[in-house]
């Protein structure tokens, strides 16, 4: 389980496909002082095993699945990622709850900058709009973000303020950059408790319906 709150931005030092996986080695320093073989971390918002820790650097093993439903079969040399170990039970707990299970893939439609923040507006795909509310949390490549507006319909808007700007690898987002994104896990359940999660734009439509009607948009 992790937070969303980024711990340090790794560079990817290599990417190598290898069958039909990847084998991806990250340059990083804080996430490694007690990192461990086996271990989990969240890169981008995928959470991953590590296989192997080196001196700088540890490798993790993205598979065919994690590969077609997220950005890391983008990676390449030099790209810089998102890192986070997972939280420690009985530790302050910030960002919200994020398993590191990738819903689907956004696309950044712009980036404005207002005073200072940056507003940032991606594509919601059917699998994380429906869990999707004003106000409410959503991970970005893994950065817990509070959704501050719905610009267009399957459209979500989030601020980043100078610190997360200056302290992730959002800074680099422009338009048509794909995203990770994770629904908030607590409307996952919900949705599910209301026998409301099922595939397709309908159910998502429905579900959106019944929120509304109860005052949650």
């Amino acid at each position: 389980m992790f937070s969303g709150i980024v711990e340090e931005v790794g560079i990817v030092e290599s990417a190598t496909d290898v069958g039909g996986r990847r084998d991806i080695v990250i340059a990083a320093e804080k996430v490694l002082e007690d990192l461990r073989v086996s271990d989990s971390i969240n890169v981008d918002g995928v959470c991953q095993t590590v296989v192997l820790v080196g001196r700088g650097n540890f490798k993790v093993q993205a598979i065919a699945t994690t590969l077609s439903r997220t950005t890391l079969a983008e990676f390449r040399r030099g790209r810089k990622v998102n890192l986070e170990r997972p939280i420690a039970a009985g530790g302050r707990f910030g960002g919200h709850f994020v398993q590191g299970h990738v819903d689907g893939v956004g696309v950044v439609t712009s980036v404005k900058r207002q005073g200072e923040m940056w507003l940032v507006r991606f594509s919601l795909p059917d699998t994380v709009r429906p869990f999707t509310i004003l106000y409410g949390s959503i991970a970005v490549d893994g950065v817990s973000l509070t959704i501050n507006a719905f610009a267009d319909p399957g459209t979500a808007e989030v601020a980043l303020i100078p610190y997360t700007y200056e302290h992730t690898n959002l800074s680099r987002l422009a338009t048509g950059d794909r995203v990770n994104l994770e629904a908030d896990m607590i409307g996952k359940y919900v949705a599910r408790a209301l026998g409301q999660h099922r595939e397709g734009g309908a159910a998502a439509d429905d579900l959106e319906q019944r929120l509304s009607e109860w005052g949650i948009s």
